[in-house]
Order: C-alpha cells, then sequence, then structure tokens
C-alpha cells in the first residue's frame, strides 16, 4: 500500500513540475517573464536598486512621500520600542492594543465614517467585507475593472455563502447596454434576489487612472435600494483638497472633524478651504452635520456606505487595509469576520507609523496640491514627447504602448536610462492593451520628471 501511495504521489508531483515548467517556458519565449528588482534602501524619488545603483522611481504608490518620511519612520520605531515586535494574537483574543484604536480613530475622521476596523491588508479587507456581510439572496455588483481583491472576494462569498449572486457591468458605464442600471434592473427582477443589492467600485482604476462617478452612482444606488461600497486605495492622498479620497473630489466626504470639536474643509469638495481657518461647532451644528451625513441605509458617513482602503500606499506605504464604515459594519466583522477571527493583528508599528502618515497628510494640503501639480506637469511633458498617455485626475499616468513584451522591454531600457518604470501586459490588462504605468509623487521634482521624459524621448 505504501508503494502505491508513493508511486501516485511521485505521478502527482510530476505532472505539477511538468505543467508549470511548461509555463515559465512559455513566459520566456513570449518575453513576459518577471524579475524581482531589489532595492537597498529606503523608498522615496531616487531609490538604491541591485546592480543598476541610483534610479529614479516612477512606479511606486508612494504617492504623497511619505514612505521614509521621519515623523513617520519615528512613529514606527517608537511603536516598535513601546509595544514590541509582535502582535502574537487575533484581535478577539489579546491582539488589540491600544495604537490600534487610535489608528482606527484616525482613519473614520479621514473618510467621514463612524467607525473603521484593520487589517494586515486591503485586500484581506475586502476578503473579510464580502463574505461577512452578504447572505445567500443578496446580489454584488461590480465594476468589470474592480482591483483583483475585490474580484476575488465575490467570487469566494459565493462558494462560502451559496445563493448569493451576482453581476458585472461595464467599467464605468452607468446606462445603456451592459451598464450598472442595467445590472440593477436585471438584480430587481431576477427572483433568486430576496436580500441586499451591494454595488462596489474602484474609487480610482489603478490601471487606467480613471475614477468612478461617485454621485450618479449614489443616485442609482438610492433608486434601486443598494448600498454602495469604494475602494479607494489609489484615491487616499491623491484625490480631494485634504487627499481625504475621491468621496472628498467629489464633495461627498463632509467637513473633516478635528480635535477639541473643531472642522476643517469650510464647504465640499476640491474648493474646500482646508485646515486653516478652523472654527468651533456647537452642539445644534453637531446635531445637523449628523443628520445631514445620514444615509438612506442610516449609516451615516456621507454618500458612500462602505469603503475599503489601503495603508500600503500614499499612507506611509507600510501595510494593512481597513474598512470604513457604520459601526454595524465594523461590529459584524469583528463578531464574524473570518480574516479577523483567524488572522493576526496588524502589527503595532505599522499602525503607529500609519497614523503619522494620516496625521501629515490632513495637516499639510499644500502636499496634496504638490502632487496634483506635479501630476499635471508630468502630463503634459509626456504628451509634447509624443505619448499617448491617459488623461485622468490622479497621479497615474498610463503610457499605452500595445503588445505585453513591448511593454517590458521598454521598461528594461528605460531602467537601463536610470529611469525606474514597469510595463503592464496580459492578463494585468486586456491584450492589445499593454502600458507602461508611470506613477508620480510628490517628493518628485520637475528635474526628476524632467529627466523621466528624457528617459522615455530615447525610447
Amino acid at each position: 500500500m505504501s508503494d502505491r501511495i508513493q508511486s501516485v504521489n511521485t505521478m502527482s508531483n510530476n505532472v505539477f513540475d511538468a505543467r508549470t515548467d511548461a509555463l515559465f517556458s512559455q513566459l520566456r519565449d513570449q518575453k513576459v517573464w518577471k524579475e524581482l528588482q531589489t532595492i537597498e534602501g529606503p523608498m522615496d524619488a531616487k531609490i538604491r536598486l541591485k546592480a543598476y545603483g541610483e534610479v529614479l522611481c516612477f512606479c511606486s504608490n508612494n504617492y504623497l512621500g511619505l514612505a521614509n518620511h521621519p515623523e513617520v519612520v519615528e512613529a514606527g520605531v517608537r511603536g516598535l520600542k513601546d509595544f514590541g515586535a509582535g502582535t502574537a494574537s487575533v484581535r478577539f483574543i489579546c491582539g488589540t492594543f491600544s495604537p490600534h484604536h487610535e489608528l482606527e480613530a484616525e482613519i473614520a475622521r479621514m473618510m467621514g465614517t463612524e467607525s473603521s476596523y484593520t487589517f494586515v491588508s486591503a485586500w484581506t479587507a475586502a476578503e473579510a467585507l464580502f463574505p461577512t456581510c452578504c447572505e445567500p439572496g443578496d446580489c454584488i455588483i461590480s465594476d468589470e475593472l474592480n482591483h483583483a481583491c475585490i474580484i476575488d472576494a465575490i467570487r469566494l462569498t459565493t462558494v462560502i455563502k451559496k445563493g448569493v449572486q451576482k453581476a458585472v457591468y461595464a467599467n464605468n458605464r452607468l446606462e445603456g447596454d451592459k451598464s450598472l442600471r442595467a445590472a440593477l434592473e436585471g438584480a430587481k427582477k431576477n427572483p433568486e434576489v430576496t436580500g441586499q443589492i451591494w454595488v462596489v467600485t474602484d474609487g480610482v482604476f489603478s490601471m487606467e487612472g480613471s475614477i468612478a462617478d461617485l454621485p450618479a452612482m449614489r443616485k442609482l444606488c438610492d433608486e434601486f435600494g443598494a448600498m454602495l461600497i469604494v475602494d479607494d486605495s489609489h484615491g487616499h492622498g491623491v484625490m480631494g483638497k485634504l487627499g481625504r479620497g475621491t468621496h472628498e473630489h467629489w464633495g461627498m466626504a463632509g467637513e473633516l472633524q478635528m480635535a477639541k470639536g473643531q472642522i476643517a474643509n469650510g464647504k465640499e469638495g476640491e474648493e474646500g478651504k482646508g485646515p486653516n481657518g478652523q472654527r468651533a461647532k456647537g452642539p445644534n451644528e453637531e446635531k445637523a452635520q449628523s443628520s445631514k451625513q445620514q444615509s438612506s441605509n442610516g449609516s451615516g458617513i456621507g454618500r458612500v456606505d462602505i469603503f475599503t482602503g489601503t495603508l500600503g500606499k500614499a499612507l506611509g506605504g507600510g501595510a494593512g487595509g481597513f474598512v470604513a464604515a457604520s459601526e454595524r459594519v465594523t461590529k459584524l466583522l469583528i463578531q464574524r469576520g473570518r480574516p479577523t477571527l483567524f488572522s493576526n493583528a496588524l502589527p503595532v508599528t505599522v499602525a503607529c507609523s500609519a497614523k503619522k502618515a494620516i496625521e501629515i497628510m490632513l495637516r499639510e494640503p499644500q502636499r496634496v496640491q504638490k502632487l496634483k501639480d506635479n501630476t499635471a506637469y508630468a502630463r503634459k511633458k509626456i504628451k509634447e514627447a509624443g505619448f499617448d498617455v491617459l488623461e485622468s485626475p490622479t497621479a497615474i499616468c498610463p503610457i499605452i504602448v500595445g503588445e505585453t513584451a513591448k511593454a517590458i522591454a521598454m521598461s528594461k531600457r528605460l531602467l537601463e536610462l536610470g529611469v525606474f518604470v514597469i510595463g503592464f501586459g496580459y492578463p494585468v490588462v486586456p491584450e492589445g492593451h499593454a502600458r507602461l504605468r508611470c506613477q508620480i509623487s510628490a517628493a518628485h521634482s520637475t528635474g526628476d520628471i524632467d529627466a523621466l521624459v528624457g528617459a522615455l524621448r530615447r525610447l
């Protein structure tokens, strides 16, 4: 019997080895094999890359230049010294430390929600949200270009909760054929949809640099009784006057609650006043603001019901993700969310550094404005150099080149010229739509951007 088991295992291993080696050969033949580049120093506008030396980095999510900010680093070091290296537990046993509560309060303040709850990654946050909040008879409607974490979380949900329905609509298409409205109408007509309808979108689409039309989506959700979920991982630190996200860009964030009853952002949206000219808010105004922010679902978070987001991009670039929503949602995650019941808490040092990064972002709107100015300058110069760069109000500047192998070859050549830009192709983007994704940071100078454009001209 043991010989038979060993023979079966050997045969199984040989099947895996053979098909994996065949895949590797195919990737190399097609010139789409990925190589891991190793950084030998801190993340910044300029980085030290193994085998290349100092290069300009235009492929990082370090949008505000906070990954190596001295206050952010010091907050992490202080957290490490005060609370140790690890949590050694899940949150509900003995893995909740005071910096977790402090960070979650700061995230809720930034997003304009009743509460928030952190995870070790934004992927884990999405993976917790849908299987926990959805039940059989619900329907999840998703934009076709949503991030992979949303797609996989929805797939997982339909397996864990048999009877959860799903639908997809064309990217940012709200009316007409294959639109969000069509998907909502289909859900309403589907006899198997007897529960909650959920609509989920990226705030900023990471490969396109485009943004979701949240006001129009909110209107549709209200019409059909749906809840709106926004993953704004590429919107934090980028969109809105204070960098609060895509909802701030659209004037849907509400006033920023400050310490000791103060507020910033004299009016909503891009034209808000920012943190200067703060004023005290009286008890009647508090009540009025609370009432104003109540959505049709009673979430008290303005006009987006639930956010997922990351701490690993503009907000310090460490790690971690979160759900920001009503207390009803976060309490349900605490009680029933498998990724928090069975996986360790966010490291305390990351919680401390992320909280400091949010504080810096909110107190220094000029940092967000510098990012916007840099992005506008980069997009203008790249166009002048003759490249097809997609229009966007975000910090993502995709240069469409066509074939995957071409994008990777261009990326390699740019690196030889001292500029680090990644080429993306299939399966990350559709066949024939490969691109160089240039990501701009507030840490870049105009000289850095000129050097990027100069290298592009040499391709």
